[in-house]
């Protein structure tokens, strides 16, 4: 028994090494595919404004010593977003990068500078660093799915209707479904396009998103909270489905895991961008005296959570001085608003969800779609706004069905889970084509609930993939792809159809009760009524 044990083992680690090695040598072989048709765009504009932030280094520092210095580094980062938002045409700013990526691409170009002074911004080298992070955000996914869908299936497989999960050893059972979607994820086709053959660096937020997600159901609320916001700093597209994380506990009636997840949030924020709002001493010092103030307080009344709340505490202090004390917001405006208002149409390019559809039939973002009449005020509701009505709706939703899942132990938990991007994809307006990959990675846990859900995900994941190649060939138009360009712009209106029906699906399932009498249960030994994913103490 132990020599078959340590052989399996054996077999175990060298499958999981072929897939790995197989996934690196496939974004080796994509890299080199697509150099004739790379969207170059992407890599020029991040090198741009990373080189912005080492000439405004300069321009605030005395000496050009001083400029290539850390220091000087620092101030030219800090300073950069007042100097755009001051010297912008109509509030066109250009930038629209948050706090952290914007601090990601000036490490980068200052690197590239430090080997290649005289490098030109229209054609950067060394883009390799930018594609190692790629790299390492990919794998972290890959690891965050197997734990997910792990602990999904190993607390409610018992309960499963699956007959592929039904036919697999119950001690192994969830061990095997996380490596299988693990895989899935990890060789997600759009993915590593979207990663090594655009290349785009949407592929950051993934992993803040699923760790956000496994703190949650290991009641981490406050963890959650910073994770997310962490992400948010990265890509602000997050923002759009973070309020998942608020509605879920409130769905079960749990207001304190909410309020901690709102606490983790303030609190990685405030400490990203303080020294954006905390410009004068007075600032530094009314900070500290009300953190003094609340630890006094929570070591009196020996609050639960007493970290946890004075996290909060001091993250909402962060931003009430700094609004009192002329702290700067302009991190907060170019690098995020601008973002939201920076392309007004209801599609980017070529966009497989119900706002191309809607573009058919002419209607446009900002159309007045509801007309309200209150007496003498008069209120009218955009197509935009109706497009995130309906989301936020779909997004309550999903943590409605999620939180019964989790009362249930149903293994659509990991579905809901992974509903929010495809929601966010198919209804809201302003999408670009990539912005699908998303949803494409995360609905692999498919696999860890049924063989039906999982061939929606690939379909979901060609139909990904399609889109970013489709942008890729418009954008070089090489006399070899205008026939594949051609079919790809007449196939976008089905596409678009395939997608909604597929996300269809998956909300289905997210707010599907099974009728207790007809679900297919099968008896655990020693299995009790307690809920494995039940509320528990959480650590901060």
């Amino acid at each position: 028994m132990r020599t078959t044990d340590f052989i399996r083992r054996i077999l175990i680690a060298l499958l999981i090494a072929t897939i790995f090695l197989a996934g690196i040598q496939l974004r080796r072989w994509i890299g080199d595919t697509t150099r004739h048709v790379r969207y170059q765009h992407d890599i020029v504009n991040g090198f741009y404004w990373g080189s912005e932030v080492l000439k405004q280094a300069r321009r605030v520092s005395p000496d050009e010593s001083s400029a290539n210095s850390w220091p000087g580094f620092c101030r030219g980062y800090f300073a950069l977003y007042d100097r755009v938002k001051d010297k912008a045409y109509k509030n066109d700013y250009g930038l629209d990068y948050p706090p952290l990526r914007l601090l990601v691409m000036a490490i980068w170009a200052k690197q590239v500078r430090s080997e290649f002074a005289g490098v030109d911004d229209g054609h950067p080298k060394l883009v390799n660093p930018l594609l190692k992070i790629n790299l390492l955000s990919e794998m972290l996914s890959a690891i965050a799915i197997f734990l997910l869908v792990r602990l999904c299936v190993r607390q409610s497989s018992w309960a499963t209707r699956s007959w592929l999960l039904n036919i697999l050893p119950q001690q192994h059972r969830a061990s095997i479904c996380g490596l299988a979607a693990a895989s899935v994820a990890w060789l997600e086709p759009s993915m590593i396009l979207d990663a090594h053959g655009w290349p785009q660096w949407d592929v950051w937020v993934l992993p803040f998103y699923l760790l956000a997600a496994l703190a949650a159901l290991r009641n981490r609320w406050f963890w959650c909270g910073c994770l997310l916001a962490a992400g948010a700093m990265l890509k602000g597209q997050l923002l759009f489905v973070a309020p998942f994380f608020v509605l879920w506990p409130l769905w079960q009636k749990r207001w304190l895991p909410a309020l901690r997840v709102l606490a983790g949030f303030l609190a990685t924020i405030a400490v990203i961008v303080s020294p954006w709002l905390l410009r004068t001493s007075a600032a530094w010092i009314s900070v500290a005296a009300v953190a003094s103030i609340s630890s006094l307080f929570v070591l009196r009344y020996k609050l639960p959570h007493g970290a946890v709340w004075l996290a909060g505490v001091i993250g909402c202090a962060v931003f009430v001085i700094g609004a009192f004390t002329g702290g700067s917001f302009a991190w907060l405006q170019v690098g995020f608003i601008y973002g939201t208002e920076h392309y007004p149409y209801l599609f980017i390019t070529s966009c497989y969800n119900l706002p191309s559809l809607l573009s058919k039939v002419g209607l446009s973002l900002k159309d007045s779609f509801v007309s309200i009449h209150l007496g003498s005020m008069h209120l009218h509701v955009t197509l935009q706004w109706t497009l995130r009505l309906l989301y936020l709706g779909a997004l309550a939703l999903c943590a409605r069905g999620l939180a019964r899942h989790l009362r249930d132990r149903d293994p659509r938990v990991l579905i809901a889970i992974a509903a929010p991007w495809l929601l966010m994809f198919a209804l809201l307006g302003q999408m670009h084509e990539r912005y699908l990959m998303w949803g494409a990675v995360v609905s692999a846990v498919a696999l860890g609930v049924s063989v039906r859900l999982s061939i929606i995900h690939f379909i979901i994941s060609i139909a990904s993939t399609t889109m970013i190649v489709h942008v890729m060939l418009i954008d070089k138009k090489l006399e070899a792809t205008l026939p594949a360009i051609d079919v790809l712009k007449h196939i976008r209106s089905y596409g678009a159809i395939v997608v909604l029906g597929c996300v269809a699906v998956y909300l289905w399932n997210t707010l599907s009760i099974r009728i207790p009498i007809f679900q297919h249960r099968e008896v655990r030994p020693g299995a009790t009524s307690s809920l494995a994913l039940a509320p528990e103490p959480e650590e901060a």
